[in-house]
């Protein structure tokens, strides 16, 4: 059985989705999700679908062309068509903090994530053990002001020659340059707490608690040349009183940061999000 998920986005006008489905049902396709919405303010129609096709002779390359031509040139669609049979292959870049790398290889792990995981990128050598322990190779790039334009060459060059697809920011604690953002464009997942822009700098939550905060939360967005501006794919929080330390912050602060970013990472990879003009749009 092939199995291929299909991700629209284009002008709204009538007709949109039966001439989708009807496609579909020509070319031997049994459409087994379907969700859609319309952006009244833009006018913009987004649709993701799920199809199945029994026959032994089904390719997708093929169905790419003959859905081109007949369909999207048609309604001028935005879109793209993926198979289930590929798992997209995901870069993690990490620093010295290791609660979102041990939350996300533990998920990989257990079969939880549908993805490949071919490396993990640091620039410092605190995490290799994890890595190792985990059987995923470890590079070591180390990035100082001075060299941090050679640092993302090697960068590169190990993300196109493993074919990566998406880049995490596992608690990765350097600023990406647009040379690998142009790269990735909405394709690198960063996570952080959500007290910004309210309090900055190193000791976000030591500031939070002084101002005797209510809510902690985090947030999970894609990498855009504006810090921390880019399309938020998944956000919590979680209540905190005056009982509360900066331990406790912190530790609660942790735990939201990993959730967040495993909700983030799967919904990503299973084809559930969609960015326009720097908003996304998550299916179910």
């Amino acid at each position: 059985m092939n199995k291929i998920t299909i991700l629209i986005h284009c002008k709204d006008r009538p007709n949109i989705i039966a001439s989708v489905t009807n496609f579909i049902a020509k070319e031997g396709g049994n459409i087994v999700y379907i969700d859609q919405h319309v952006d009244r303010e833009q006018n913009i129609f987004f649709m993701r679908l799920e199809s199945e096709f029994a026959s032994e002779s089904f390719s997708t390359n093929d169905f790419k062309g003959v859905f081109k031509s007949e369909l999207a040139d048609t309604f001028e669609m935005k879109w793209r068509i993926y198979s289930s049979e590929k798992k997209p292959k995901m870069a993690l870049f990490i620093s010295k903090y290791d609660h979102c790398l041990y939350d996300l290889l533990g998920r990989y792990n257990s079969g939880e994530l549908n993805l490949e995981i071919p490396f993990i990128i640091s620039n410092h050598l605190d995490l290799k053990p994890i890595a190792d322990n985990f059987k995923i190779p470890f590079y070591h790039i180390p990035v100082t002001k001075a060299t941090k334009a050679e640092a993302e060459d090697q960068q590169l060059e190990l993300l196109e020659a493993h074919n990566i697809d998406f880049i995490v920011l596992a608690r990765y604690m350097q600023i990406v340059s647009g040379k690998l953002i142009n790269k990735y464009p909405n394709k690198i997942i960063n996570i952080h707490h959500s007290f910004l822009p309210a309090f900055v700098g190193a000791k976000p939550y030591h500031s939070a608690y002084k101002r005797g905060v209510k809510i902690i939360g985090a947030t999970s967005h894609y990498v855009t040349e504006e810090l921390d501006a880019g399309p938020i794919i998944e956000q919590d929080v979680t209540r905190v009183t005056h009982a509360h330390a900066i331990s406790d912050l912190i530790s609660k602060g942790r735990d939201l940061e990993k959730i967040v970013l495993a909700n983030a990472v799967k919904l990503h990879a299973d084809r559930k999000v969609m960015v326009f003009n720097n908003k996304t749009v998550i299916f179910s």
